[in-house]
This record gives C-alpha cells, structure tokens and sequence, in this order.
C-alpha cells in the first residue's frame, strides 16, 4: 500500500504535531521526507494518508502509535569519533582542567540525542586513552547517553554493531582494541561500557532530574528545532552544568543569538564552550 500524497493542510498539522511532540521543525515541502520516513509504519497500521494518521494521533489513547511516529522523524545519523576534533580537545584540554579542578569527584558527561550509542561509547573509549596516558587522573568517570527514541536506545544498551557500522569512523586500532568480535559482529568491551549508561529524555523535558555534569556533548541536535526551542535547550543545559563546565556542538552549530551564557574557547582546530562565571 502506498501513502496518498499528503495535502498541504496535512502537512502543516502534521509539521505543528512533530514540534509540539519533541521539538523537531520541518522545513517547507519536505512532503517527500514524511512520506518515506511514515510509509513503513502507516503499512503496519493501515494508514493509507498522513490526515487518517493525524486523526488517530488526535484521538489519543495509543502512546505507542505516537512513540513510533516520532521515532520514524528522528535523525539517527551517527558514527564513532564524528568530526574528531571534540575528542582531541576532551583529552587534550578538557580532562587536564577536570583533573586539577575535581581532584577524587566523579566526573559527569551527558551525551544527549545519542542515538545508537556510538557517541558516548567514543567518549568512553576516549576517556581509556586518556586514562592510559594520565593513570590515576581522574577518579571516575561517568556517561550519560539520552535520546528520545526507546528503539535506539535498545541498540546502544546491547553495544553490539555490525561491520558496516563499525568501519564509519572506527580506526582498526580502535577496533581492536575496545571491541571483541562475535560472529559477524562486533561487541563494545566491558571496561567501555561500564562508564556508560542510558535513559530516553526529551530535550525539551524539564532537566533537573538528570543530574548536574561537568561536561554536555550536545552535537548536531540543534539545527532541527526552532529558534525558541534551542535558546530553551541551551537555557537548561547551562542550569545543569557545574561551574567552569564544558558544552560541545556541532562543527556546522553556534551559540550566537541563542545564549550568552558561555564563552567559546578556541582550541585550533575546533571550538568548544565553557559556561561563563556568573560573579564576572
């Protein structure tokens, strides 16, 4: 069964829907992208036309039909060691600071919009290299990876991955290093994935619950909401960073217009942002 080309006035509910949902804003006549990210799940429930999806949305009394919706919108692109430069400066200027500053404390990193797991686990994997280098640094070290889809996160819990997915980013070195190989796939080593842990969160959820972190890998995410939204989001992410904490972004993403409750640090290459001290 193929969808019915969506109207216009379907696009625009079902746009209004996803931002009211989880914050995500669709462009103009991204018609096509609704279409063959729903064609699937609109087969699975019999659902011949977006208006017939948004009517059962409306209805209400089926979460489940709402989670996967969303889940289906989601971007989950994602590889291990994306754009490398922001794990260089965790290791090269971000830890040095912690360890002096932190002396026995835990360290705590949130990854939010994880996805599939690989970004927390690269920062996990990071941290070793680290540890190696620097034994007895930092005390404990501890990750936190959040993502509004409950499938994805199923994915980064179990940390197995196929070869496609481990060659995007992943030296062989690495490889063999922080993985054991399973059949025709491959599994992320204890000592990695003890750092880390999991929980679905929207990002325009209420954060408080979360904890407070030291450092924010936030990359990538904002470019899909609206302006309102990513002023919100950075406004909480610097409430639950403790004082001098680190925020990372997207190498495409900027604070500017949105917060002036950082201040960029240059690193060369890359950039990353240190919470402002308030009494300056």
């Amino acid at each position: 069964m193929t969808p019915n080309p969506i109207e216009p006035q379907d696009y625009e509910d079902f746009r209004k829907f996803l931002e009211r949902s989880c914050g995500l804003v669709l462009g103009d006549n991204k018609h096509y992208l609704v279409t063959s990210r729903l064609s699937r799940l609109m087969k699975e429930f019999s659902v011949d036309s977006v208006s017939e999806l948004l009517r059962m949305l409306r209805r209400g009394g089926n979460a489940a039909l709402r989670e996967r919706v969303i889940e289906a919108m989601t971007t989950n692109e994602t590889y291990w060691f994306r754009d490398v430069f922001p794990f260089e400066i965790l290791k090269s200027r971000v830890y040095p600071e912690l360890a002096r500053r932190k002396g026995n404390a835990a360290v705590r990193i949130w990854c939010a919009a994880c996805s599939s797991g690989q970004e927390p686990y690269s920062v996990s994997m990071a941290t070793s290299e680290y540890l190696q280098s620097h034994p007895g640094s930092l005390r404990d070290v501890q990750i936190l990876g959040t993502d509004i889809s409950a499938a994805v996160l199923a994915d980064a819990k179990e940390a197995t991955y196929d070869a496609l997915s481990v060659a995007r980013g992943l030296s062989l070195e690495r490889r063999n290093r922080f993985f054991v190989q399973k059949g025709d796939r491959w599994e992320v080593r204890p000592e990695i994935r003890n750092r880390v842990s999991f929980r679905e969160f929207n990002l325009l959820d209420q954060y408080t619950a979360l904890g407070r972190f030291d450092i924010v890998f936030c990359r990538n995410v904002l470019i899909y909401f609206s302006v309102e939204s990513k002023k919100l989001i950075l406004q909480r992410i610097a409430q639950v960073l403790n004082p001098g904490g680190y925020l990372f972004l997207g190498a495409s993403e900027s604070m500017t217009n949105y917060s002036d409750a950082f201040e960029m640090v240059r690193c060369n290459p890359g950039v990353v942002y240190r919470l402002k001290d308030k009494d300056r």
